[in-house]
Parts: structure tokens; C-alpha cells; sequence
């Protein structure tokens, strides 16, 4: 039996959204904006969910790149996945970067990209 995936991500950011909704091509999760969330019911805190994406499966929380990484894993994406892991502190620093600059023309022009992948299928 498959647990239920949770993902608290910010709800207000259309990064976050374009990105789940690409994941949820290939996987099935429940996607929570931390702004209408129980955080209480996941041992999070608004500040802890104001700065990353948490993921939470079976009792464990992966947060950050973690839960990029795996939510990679999950849906198949396992080279990318393997490359985030292996880029170890860089990719960590990558990932608090895009969280920390989400308005920046790169993280638009990402968001662009996945909007084009979201509406290609």
C-alpha cells in the first residue's frame, strides 16, 4: 500500500505551483499551501515553511532539497535526482537561492519553462 505524499509548499508563489503541478503529471501527492495548512499536524512551523518546501511521507519529513530530491525520486526522475544529491552543499545553496529570489528574471525564466512543459501535455 502507498502512503500519501504531503507536500506544504507557499501557496503564494507560482514557482511552487508551475513545479507541483509538473510533479503531479507523473505522481500523486496532496499539496498543501502552508497559508491554509495544520502545520501542527506535520511538527512544522510557519517560519520553517515560509523558507522551504517540506515533503512528508510515512511519519518522515524531508525538507528543503531533500524534498525536491525526493519528490525527484518518486516520479521517476532519477538522474536529475542523482545529480542534485551528488552536487551535495551546492545544490542545497542552489535551492535556498531560488527560494530567496522567486521574483529574479532566472527563476521567471524557469517558471516560463515549466509553464511550456505543463501545457505541452
Amino acid at each position: 500500500m502507498q502512503q500519501e505524499i504531503s507536500v506544504i509548499y507557499d501557496g503564494q508563489c507560482e514557482f511552487c505551483k508551475n513545479c507541483l503541478a509538473w510533479v503531479e503529471k507523473k505522481l500523486v501527492i496532496t499539496a498543501i499551501p502552508y497559508q491554509s495548512a495544520d502545520l501542527s499536524r506535520f511538527g512544522l512551523t510557519i517560519n520553517q515553511c515560509a523558507q522551504q518546501l517540506h515533503v512528508i511521507e510515512d511519519g518522515k519529513t524531508y525538507p528543503g532539497i531533500k524534498a525536491v530530491i525526493y519528490l525527484l525520486r518518486k516520479r521517476k526522475n532519477r538522474l536529475f535526482a542523482f545529480t542534485l544529491k551528488v552536487s551535495g552543499p551546492l545544490g542545497d545553496k542552489g535551492y535556498k537561492w531560488v527560494a530567496a529570489n522567486r521574483s529574479s528574471v532566472v527563476v521567471a525564466a524557469f517558471n516560463y519553462l515549466l509553464i511550456k512543459a505543463n501545457c505541452a501535455s
